[in-house]
């Protein structure tokens, strides 16, 4: 991880957003070695998504309005969108002349995020849904295996901005820019997410999963650069994140801010090789969902199987 209390280099962005009084990001700009790993991973994405089906294995949830499926890291969600068909219960026969539901993706996965997601099977239930995610109605964890100084907190919440120039990266501004317009028109929006210890170097840490709760007494609101100790010691973490709001690259920007970078995701200064492996994607998956059924009305809560990397370290 570059050391991130050294001032930041002179940018032509940067030029450009002192001279308009636009704010200017408090992440730093992508690594220059991810733009060749991540063109790598795409080709390789796009191969896998090619050939990708789903099981009735990858099924966590299906009733009449709605299927709740485990996405593989390395597949784009259209594939999946794409192969549902294939295993839905109320499918049509070979040969039969029965339509289709209208499949709708409720929710979105980075290509090399797994998890769970969500596909609607009409038009009605799907904005109901997408209305639920975008109202910040649906209760959302993740897991992710982060490498970095093992922090002394065991709970925290982050408050921060996030948006993008035009054509730019998303990285984290400060909370007080929320709302100020960026180059390109857009705007700096608030991004909150909550995290927890769960291991740290394959030792247990919390043993029990939290109720979801807000730590009054551990929150940081980012106005200034991150100070991280780049010669201090790299450990293994695992941590739950929630976030509180939807932005892009929410937990993964927020990871990278706290000096704990998930592995594998070379966008945001997490290693690319570790302990003479090689990482061919980031290790962040979307554990489970809790929501208000949309037709039904009833509580409802999801959750997908967790990962190899995720069962080895707990």
């Amino acid at each position: 991880m570059s050391d991130q209390t050294e001032p930041e280099k002179p940018t032509s962005q940067n030029t450009l957003q002192n001279l308009h009084n636009y704010p200017v990001p408090i992440s730093p700009p992508l690594p220059p070695i991810s733009k060749q790993i991540e063109l790598s991973r795409a080709m390789s994405a796009s191969s896998k998504s090619s050939l990708f089906s789903l099981s009735r294995s990858d099924v966590v949830y299906e009733d009449e309005w709605l299927i709740a499926v485990n996405k593989p890291r390395g597949v784009y969600c259209e594939s999946v969108l794409a192969s549902v068909p294939n295993v839905i219960c109320d499918s049509p026969e070979p040969g039969t002349e029965t339509s289709l539901p209208e499949l709708h993706l409720a929710n979105r996965l980075d290509r090399d995020t797994s998890g769970l997601m969500i596909i609607t099977k009409s038009h009605k239930v799907a904005s109901k849904l997408v209305k639920a995610f975008t109202d910040h109605k649906v209760s959302k964890t993740y897991i992710a295996f982060c490498i970095g100084s093992a922090p002394e907190w065991e709970r925290i919440t982050i408050k921060s901005g996030h948006g993008r120039s035009k054509f730019g990266a998303w990285r984290v501004y400060a909370a007080s820019d929320v709302g100020r317009t960026l180059p390109g028109g857009s705007v700096v929006r608030d991004m909150e997410t909550s995290f927890e210890v769960l291991s740290i170097n394959g030792q247990r840490v919390v043993k029990e999963p939290s109720k979801c709760r807000k730590d009054e007494d551990n929150i940081i609101v980012v106005e200034d650069k991150a100070v991280i100790n780049i010669e201090g010691k790299k450990d293994e973490i695992l941590i739950r994140a929630r976030p509180r709001s939807g932005r892009t690259h929410q937990i993964r920007l927020h990871c990278q801010y706290l000096g704990i970078s998930i592995r594998g995701d070379v966008k945001y200064e997490g290693v690319h090789e570790w302990r003479e492996r090689t990482y061919d994607g980031h290790e962040l998956h979307a554990e489970s969902l809790s929501l208000e059924h949309p037709v039904t009305g009833l509580p409802v809560i999801f959750q997908a199987p967790l990962p190899i990397w995720a069962q080895q370290e707990l």
